[in-house]
């Protein structure tokens, strides 16, 4: 068959013996510039060209794709701005084909008044048509394109372009390897401060074009993110932006979580880490959005998920650097981990343990030890996946045959899972299994009688734990619970949660008493003043708000952190407050005031969790409590109030540090985090 050329035939096909086209009755070329023999029209694209498929015969009918500019417009300065276009994106492939995943330019020319650019044929099928056909992505398949596509961008905007139309219909999965490819470069614009557009020629998909370059035709490497952020939810969700664009305008990123879960489709399982890099790429203001591809390579190198790939994965641009990583709901939003061969390598690992995995390569690392004591921590292991929140009861509760003498411990896990331990035996005595989503936080009633647990499925359960059977379900949050926490008189539940509300809860009733508003992100965590007047909460928008309880009003709000606020705890005196940070530092505030009062500086990486010891715990010569910090350095810091400086640090041989617990005599630490689904031990007697 040989395809007819004229832009306006609808019924191109024909045999090759025809001369002329048997539907517009126009001249047929059978070999395009003398080589090129166009089979089948692949694609109109936007009223501006057209796309063939083709072989080349002096390359043994080696498959190719033309392009042809076929602008349907009169408009002298349109046509200008499309032949302008044209010649860019030929330019772009020439200068971009050298990345393997770029598909390189072959030939540019004009034949019969109709300009033609070349390019090699990708066999894959874009993004669109997969969606189309396997219905939708999960996590570990959004990061590996991610991971995938991320250094490509890298790379292109190292050489000063910007694509300004990434979506699923330009980004080919190659049926050789499975990897990535982004075509498609005819709305790029090569990289200057300010990209300026004339009003009405705007280039972009609407739902996926960021506002800076629909409003004012500027065009940043931050605005190619905003776009692959759209594209991720698209495959995340099945629900096209161009549609809620449509119905919303900008407003649907604020809340795009919402959209993951909507009555009538299948649950998306999504994890809170994840969708911190999702939540920064679709932000609003690109002042607030992620700058380079760098960054978002940083974050999702250090959070942890099995993928499959490949090692050349970030090939074709300067290695990585030294990657962040990840956060639990409370202190970062998870995945499981491995990958461990491309961390080691330095290509790849947000949310995972690049320093962690090098840490636990390393010969002769030290293990876990106090402080340079030799003593080693007892374990317990039991859960299939990283440990993100453990809890002491605040009382040994009395628990059919069980013997508890030196307290409950409970753990929940990315297995879905609530494991309550024996401290005394170090035996599970219960696992509770309910929810259909991660475990983020764990929370002990104050008589020690019942234990909420927050997760990822965007509900509340409430247990039983004298028979480890649930209560009852709270539902109302839109998003993953990140935090939950009970009022000192156990009467009320607060919980935390990435639609960027609190809501309280009364727990005789089961039922919303109400919820609180006024953060502009997820809020990771919750806490209760001991006299039960006043609600602390820590949100990703770098804040910590105060409630009054009685009239569901701010306070105030405290400021200071550079980066997102991961946990947040009350002194025990009640008269201060302390705060981790993805910033990695600590600051105490002083509740009267709203003034930060000191800032602790010692780890290395965000800090995911903090507990206080009263002073009377773990060292009665002290005269302030003891703040124990946990953090993705994977350490646990003990720290002097009084002085601000820091006392011992506890060790891990490796992984992150995403909770940590105090017993109720101050004299045993728990840490659960990502080493080996492990939670662990100290006891820190004086």
């Amino acid at each position: 068959m040989i395809c007819c050329l004229n832009p306006d035939c609808h019924d191109p096909l024909n045999p090759e013996s025809n001369l002329y086209c048997h539907s517009c009755k126009t001249p047929l070329i059978p070999l395009l510039r003398g080589h090129y023999r166009v089979i089948k029209r692949l694609s109109v694209e936007g009223g501006f060209s057209i796309t063939y498929l083709a072989e080349d015969i002096d390359k043994l009918n080696e498959k190719c794709v033309v392009k042809q500019l076929a602008p349907k417009i009169q408009e002298t300065g349109m046509l200008q701005k499309a032949v302008k276009l044209f010649k860019q994106e030929a330019q772009r492939l020439q200068e971009l084909g050298e990345h393997p995943q770029i598909p390189h330019l072959l030939a540019y020319f004009e034949q019969d008044n109709y300009l033609y650019l070349v390019q090699q044929f990708i066999d894959g099928q874009n993004l669109l048509k997969e969606l189309q056909q396997r219905g939708k992505f999960n996590e570990r398949e959004i990061r590996e394109l991610l991971l995938d596509l991320l250094p490509i961008l890298k790379f292109i905007h190292e050489h000063g372009v910007i694509h300004r139309d990434i979506k699923p219909q330009n980004i080919l999965r190659r049926q050789s390897d499975g990897r990535i490819v982004l075509i498609d470069f005819g709305a790029s614009k090569l990289l200057t401060a300010t990209v300026q557009a004339k009003i009405g020629t705007t280039i972009g998909s609407h739902g996926y074009t960021p506002i800076e370059q629909m409003q004012d035709g500027e065009a940043y490497p931050a605005s190619d993110l905003f776009s692959l952020g759209a594209t991720c939810f698209y495959l995340l969700s099945g629900i096209s932006p161009y549609k809620l664009w449509m119905q919303h305008g900008y407003s649907w990123v604020a809340s795009w979580w919402q959209y993951l879960n909507n009555p009538g489709r299948d649950e998306v399982s999504l994890s809170v880490e994840l969708g911190m890099v999702l939540d920064k790429l679709l932000k609003t203001d690109i002042q607030q959005r992620y700058q380079s591809a760098d960054e978002v390579i940083k974050d999702l190198t250090h959070q942890a998920l099995p993928l499959s790939v490949p090692p050349t994965i970030l090939s074709g641009s300067s290695p990585t650097q030294t990657v962040q990583p990840r956060t639990k709901p409370k202190n970062r939003l998870m995945v499981n981990a491995s990958v461990m061969l491309l961390a080691i390598a330095g290509i790849w690992y947000f949310q995972s343990r690049q320093a962690a995995i090098t840490q636990s390569s390393q010969p002769n690392q030290p293990r876990d030890t106090i402080a340079g004591n030799s003593e080693q921590p007892s374990t317990l292991k039991g859960h299939a996946s990283d440990v993100n929140s453990v809890a002491f009861s605040p009382i040994v509760p009395n628990l059919p045959n069980q013997g508890v003498q030196k307290g409950i411990l409970a753990s929940g896990s990315d297995d879905k899972t609530i494991k309550l331990w024996n401290l005394g035996t170090q035996k599970k005595i219960f696992t509770l299994a309910g929810h259909s989503g991660w475990i983020w936080s764990v929370a002990f009633s104050p008589d020690g009688q019942i234990l909420a647990s927050g997760s990822a499925d965007k509900t509340i359960k409430l247990w039983n734990l004298q028979t480890g059977k649930e209560i009852r379900t709270l539902k109302g949050h839109t998003a993953g619970v990140a935090s939950v926490a009970f009022s000192a008189d156990g009467k009320t539940l607060a919980s935390a949660s990435l639609d960027q509300t609190i809501k309280l809860w009364n727990l005789q009733t089961g039922k919303e008493i109400r919820t609180l508003k006024g953060h502009t992100a997820g809020v990771a965590s919750v806490a209760f003043s001991s006299d039960r007047k006043t609600l602390a909460s820590g949100s990703w928008d770098k804040t910590i708000k105060l409630w009054n309880l009685d009239t569901a009003k701010t306070i105030r709000t405290l400021k200071g952190h550079s980066d997102w606020i991961i946990s947040i705890a009350f002194s025990p005196d009640g008269a201060s407050l302390a705060s981790a940070s993805k910033d990695k530092t600590i600051k105490l505030w002083n509740l009267v005031t709203g003034e930060a009062t000191r800032t602790l500086k010692a780890h290395t990486d965000k800090v995911n969790s903090l507990a206080f010891i009263p002073g009377t715990g773990y060292n009665k010569s002290l005269e302030e409590a003891t703040l124990v910090s946990g953090s993705n350095d994977n350490t646990i810091k003990m720290w002097d109030l009084k002085t601000g400086k820091e006392i011992r640090t506890l060790k891990r041989d490796s992984g992150y540090i995403y909770s940590v617990a105090i017993s109720p005599d101050g004299q045993t630490i728990v840490g659960g985090g990502s080493a080996d689904n492990l939670i662990k031990i100290w006891q820190i007697a004086d």
